[in-house]
């Protein structure tokens, strides 16, 4: 049985990206895709909402192959490569390709059928990820705590009506930015 797990930089409030879906704020390094790289490692699925799925597809499929690309980027580019990408949409409904399937309609079947013998990995996609807290379907997850409030924005928790007990991992801070990583379970 695999499980699903999404890794998400958050607010110290609470908030996955700006009113305007800005991720500005966002601070990533080494030592954070190297964190972030076991997630992958163990993922061999990645799910995706529309918007971070055409932000990813633009720039990952060639990302390793520039000539100043770091270790992080052909890692990460290999690996997005090498994985199956189910993308929840509405609007690319019909644009199925090699390693990428759009999800528009029995879209609780399709991930929990994929669970039964697979990881999947979810990156970003807070609307995605919104609608995978309501229907129950999140195993693990990697949060990024970033040093900021936002005030306002996207949340990362919406639309859940019942409690979710969670244990902790593993806490991380990473050093020279102030970000701690922690990371959950369900209980």
């Amino acid at each position: 049985m695999g499980k699903l797990t999404i890794s998400m930089h958050i607010s110290l409030d609470g908030y996955v990206a700006g009113s305007n879906g800005e991720i500005d704020w966002i601070y990533v390094n080494d030592e954070i895709f190297d964190y972030v790289g076991q997630l992958t490692d163990a993922a061999n699925v990645a799910l995706y909402g529309r918007t971070t799925f055409q932000m990813m597809d633009s720039y990952w499929p060639t990302a390793g192959d520039a000539p100043n690309a770091s270790r992080h980027a052909k890692h990460h580019a290999a690996w997005y490569n090498r994985v199956q990408k189910l993308v929840l949409s509405n609007t690319l409904t019909s644009r199925d390709r090699e390693k990428v399937t759009f999800v528009s309609s029995d879209m609780l079947d399709i991930i929990a059928e994929t669970k039964q013998h697979e990881n999947i990995a979810v990156f970003g996609s807070p609307g995605a990820i919104h609608t995978l807290f309501e229907k129950d379907l999140i195993d693990e997850m990697y949060l990024f705590i970033n040093p900021i409030v936002l005030g306002h924005g996207a949340p990362l928790f919406k639309g859940i009506h019942e409690r979710i007990k969670w244990k902790l991992v593993a806490v991380k801070t990473f050093e020279g930015c102030d970000v701690v990583g922690m990371r959950y379970a369900r209980a």
